[in-house]
């Protein structure tokens, strides 16, 4: 096994944290523990997305760079009379991505492990053997013969579900697989970014947020902007890898390895053109690789940003990953590294007058 050092072992304990929307409590945990040495000052608003401040210039702009802390999951909302869990997705999920997987249960006694199940194929007609089950005739499975028995390991209605599964380096040491990179990694870039700010002279306030209930409508990015008021934001978040099997480049043109994704449009935003400019100048002057992609079918915390206040120049740049929205998701080192760097290296150039050029001109 790969000997983790310290930044892998941010990215595990980031990732193997259990938070769906509404329960986002042990990765807030994590990223306060990794981001508060870099930051003079750490709030929440009041849904609990986490708000990480960092002074260089207190008289500057305010800039904030924001991932989100839950990942898709489950919620229980039935125990049946044999013990069977029925549930809620909580988050986007393809019903073919689910059964036989592992998952938590996040009970008030401890956590319970289960598996989500439905009728075996072997006693269904030959038509339906043919079509994907249905997210509705799924169970979880945890090993209960009633009801009584499951409710005294602690199982209630309103716990959350989260999928199982180790983070994993690959043989190929710069790919990384895990779950709920979806968003953990735009959580790490924040931590980052805080932390490569250390020492330097940025003229300028900046806000690492780890955000609530980006999964089920971009919620905690509202709320923690209204609280930061920022001048210019970054959503940052995982994107789509478009280098497997069966994707043409006119379906996703994105390779892994090859830079972090600027977002030109998506469906929450039309990304805004003078950061866009901005970005995108920064890493041509730097070096650092970058890829063009858009989302019509998606979108990330800074559609709800963008829209706060009287408006605030937003730019989503995201990390190219396999397997999004299921049990185990992969990217790629060089490109989350390539992201933090170039943040980075905006944020040094983000004054007064750039903010107010690259807004009005």
């Amino acid at each position: 096994m790969t000997k983790l050092d310290e930044t892998l072992t941010m990215l595990k304990d980031l990732t193997d944290a259990k938070g769906v929307p509404g329960n986002e409590k042990e990765p807030r945990d994590v990223m306060r523990k990794y981001i508060e040495s870099y930051a003079d000052e750490i709030t929440t608003d009041n849904l609990g997305s986490l708000i990480a401040k960092k002074v260089g210039d207190e008289n500057g702009p305010s800039i904030m760079v924001a991932g989100h802390l839950d990942e898709v999951g489950f919620m229980i909302t039935q125990i049946d009379d044999k013990g069977f869990l029925r549930f809620q997705t909580v988050g986007g999920w393809w019903s073919q991505v689910m059964l036989a997987q592992r998952v938590t249960i996040v009970t008030s006694k401890g956590d319970i492990t289960g598996v989500i199940g439905s009728k075996p194929p072997h006693i269904l007609p030959a038509e339906a053997r043919k079509k994907p089950v249905d997210i509705k005739d799924m169970f979880i499975d945890i090993g209960a013969s009633s009801r009584e028995e499951a409710q005294e390991w602690g199982v209630r209605p309103g716990d959350m579900v989260t999928p199982y599964f180790e983070f994993t380096v690959m043989n190929n040491e710069k790919m990384l697989l895990a779950k709920a990179w979806d968003n953990r990694i735009g959580c790490a870039i924040a931590i980052d970014v805080l932390k490569n700010l250390q020492g330097e002279n940025h003229p300028n306030v900046v806000y690492g947020v780890g955000t609530v209930q980006e999964e089920v409508g971009l919620r905690g990015a509202r709320t923690a902007a209204t609280k930061i008021q920022p001048d210019i934001a970054f959503g940052v978040d995982v994107g789509i890898a478009g280098d497997t099997p069966g994707i043409s480049e006119k379906e996703a043109q994105s390779k892994m390895g090859k830079g972090p994704q600027i977002i030109l449009y998506d469906a929450s935003m039309v990304s805004h053109k003078g950061l866009r400019d901005l970005v995108t100048d920064t890493a041509d002057e730097n070096n650092i690789p970058y890829q063009f992609d858009a989302l019509p079918g998606g979108g990330t915390d800074s559609g709800a940003i963008h829209l706060t206040a009287n408006g605030v120049p937003a730019l989503s740049i995201t990390i190219a990953t396999r397997y999004i929205h299921s049990h185990a998701a992969m990217l790629h080192r060089d490109d989350y590294e390539n992201a933090v760097k170039l943040i980075t290296e905006v944020i040094k150039r983000l004054d007064r007058d750039t903010v107010n050029k690259v807004t009005f001109e």
